[in-house]
């Protein structure tokens, strides 16, 4: 069993910045693939970044540039640094441990946190 806990989204200014985080607990987190996935109102949950257990990182076109992921094992922490944010990029991000590699298809990921909101406002 793994537990995800997402925090640090909000509402936030067009070109503003926020840095969401989220806690594991449970798995040996230190072995495991981690990502995050946004769903918008009314669209299908997307892929947004992974990152591997050593670093190996993969991200969607659509933040390439201005989202960072990184993971802090120490503290079984992922974090999403969102620059330059877009209104485009309203909606709940969820965090999702791997069942194996850096995926973008969401079917390979078995355990997801509860999400949390974020509102871009232009």
């Amino acid at each position: 069993q793994v537990q995800l806990v997402e925090s640090g989204g909000g509402l936030v200014q067009a070109g503003g910045s926020l840095r969401l985080s989220c806690a594991a607990s449970g798995r040996t987190f230190g072995s495991t693939a981690m990502g995050w996935f946004r769903q918008a109102p009314g669209k299908e949950r997307e892929f947004v970044a992974a990152i591997a257990w050593l670093g190996g990182i993969h991200y969607a076109d659509s933040v390439k540039g201005r989202f960072t992921i990184s993971r802090d094992n120490g503290k079984k922490t992922v974090y999403l640094q969102m620059n330059s944010l877009k209104s485009e990029d309203t909606a709940v991000y969820y965090c999702a441990a791997a069942k194996r590699g850096t995926s973008s298809d969401d079917d390979d990921y078995d355990y997801w946190g509860q999400g949390t909101p974020v509102t871009v406002s232009s």
